[in-house]
Order: C-alpha cells, then structure tokens, then sequence
C-alpha cells in the first residue's frame, strides 16, 4: 500500500477549487447557486472524530502489543489495513471537498454585504477547515499503522560491499 503524499492531496484540492469557483462563477450568472449545507462542516468533522479515535485506539493497543503487557490485545493486520485504506479514502474525498467549497467559497467573498452569502461563506469556510481536520487525523491514522522499516538489524544478513 503506498502512501499518501501531500502534494497530490494539495494538487486535488487546487484543481477542485479552480473547477467549483468557475462553475460557481458559471452557474451564477446561469441563475441562483446552491447553497452550502450547514451540515457539510458536521459531517466532516464527525469524520475527523472517528479517525482519530481509531488512531489512538490502534496507537494503544499496538503500544501494549510492543511492550507485551500481560493481556494485550493485538491488532489483527487486515484490521490496521483497512483503517489506513478507510483513512486515505476520507483523505483523498476530504482534499476534494475542501477544494470544492474553497473554490465556492472565494466566489462568495465578492458579495459578503449579502447577508444569505455571508452565510454561505462562512459555512463554506468552517468546511473547509474541518476537511483539513480529517486530512490531518487520516495522516496521523497512516502514521500509527506504519509497520517499521525492514532494516536488518541482527548482522545474519549479507555483508555490505565494501
């Protein structure tokens, strides 16, 4: 499984962006633009919250797996992949999001004296943060799942040449 790199997720969030500002610019002078959900920011934050919890629950347990504690429970490797599968997903949908209602979000800065924009605006922005919180919490939740370098360490390998 390879890893997420920030340049993709900042590349999904710059090309969203610039495609929902001209189609929010489009859709404007069209007719009216739809709103932005106030339940958009919610979401996305109860999404960060599961993300984290899973990676301080799976950090703890393989802390107590690494240090054999006396009735450690381990973490079954289908169940740590999965969760990094599920975290770079939320990841990559997240990056997407945030450029989407970024892009939304600076078309309504040109008319903030409007107090429904101003609205739109501001739940626009509040979701953009909270997809930067679920990009974080998935990062950290690779993180937590990453298996140690395959050095080895023991000298039973080859020589290295000289």
């Amino acid at each position: 499984m390879k890893q997420l790199r920030l340049k993709v997720l900042a590349g999904l969030f710059v090309a969203a962006g610039i495609l929902s500002w001209g189609a929010a610019r489009l859709w404007d002078s069209v007719g009216t633009l739809p709103s932005v959900p106030l339940a958009a920011p919610i979401v996305l934050a109860a999404i960060a919250v599961v993300l984290t919890a899973t990676a301080l629950s799976l950090r703890a347990r393989l802390r107590a797996q690494r240090e054999r504690r006396p009735g450690a429970k381990g973490v079954e490797p289908l169940m740590a992949a999965r969760a990094v599968v599920f975290g770079q997903a939320s990841a990559l949908v997240a990056a997407l999001v945030a450029g989407m209602y970024g892009g939304t979000g600076v078309f309504l800065l040109a008319s903030l004296d409007v107090p429904a924009r101003r609205d739109q605006a501001l739940y626009a922005g509040f979701s953009v943060l909270t997809a930067i919180g679920v990009i974080a919490a998935a990062l950290f939740l690779e993180h937590v799942c990453k298996l140690p370098e395959d050095g080895d360490d023991t000298g039973s390998g080859p020589a290295p040449a000289a």
